[in-house]
């Protein structure tokens, strides 16, 4: 017999209109819509883009939460996604890349960038569900000038319906 299944985080969608949805995810909303190309009015963001949300947002708060430990505090901290499609449905992200932005004083390069690793190599769950289906890569810039650019070893897995 399998074992019981017992989520950990529980997620549902109510069609509204069109292609719009309301969405709770653990109790927080979210408005999902279609662009108007395809039938939706933009009354949300996609499900895709999301993903990347949860990807920045994901090694975002690792690379704080370790910062932290390391006593380094920047001024401010952004972290963007840029990404690209396959060509052909399902239309999936094959290359992701993480623009990590730091500001601030006597900030120290190499506990950025040792942040950043543990964060992409270690603890990002989101990251490791797309490493093995999408190429990733990553620039970190200090006070805006490029500290490195690293990419990843080639995705391991082509998703079956690519096949």
């Amino acid at each position: 017999m399998a074992d019981a299944f017992t989520p950990q985080s529980t997620s549902t969608a109510t069609w509204k209109d069109g292609l719009a949805f309301d969405a709770k995810l653990n109790g927080h909303d979210i408005r999902l819509d279609a662009d108007g190309q395809f039938g939706g009015q933009d009354y949300g963001p996609r499900p895709k883009g999301l993903l990347l949300t949860a990807l920045i947002g994901c090694t975002g708060m690792d690379v704080i939460s370790i910062l932290t430990k390391m006593k380094i505090v920047p001024k401010s901290f952004s972290v963007d996604a840029e990404a690209t499609l396959t060509g052909e449905h399902p239309k999936v992200y094959d290359r992701i890349r993480l623009i990590y932005r730091f500001e601030g004083d006597n900030l120290n390069d190499a506990k950025l960038q040792r942040a950043v690793q543990l964060s992409q190599e270690k603890y990002c769950g989101v990251s490791a569900m797309l490493r093995p289906v999408a190429q990733l890569s990553r620039a970190i810039y200090v006070n805006g000038a490029l500290l490195c650019e690293q990419e990843d070893p080639p995705p391991t897995v082509v998703p079956t319906a690519l096949k």
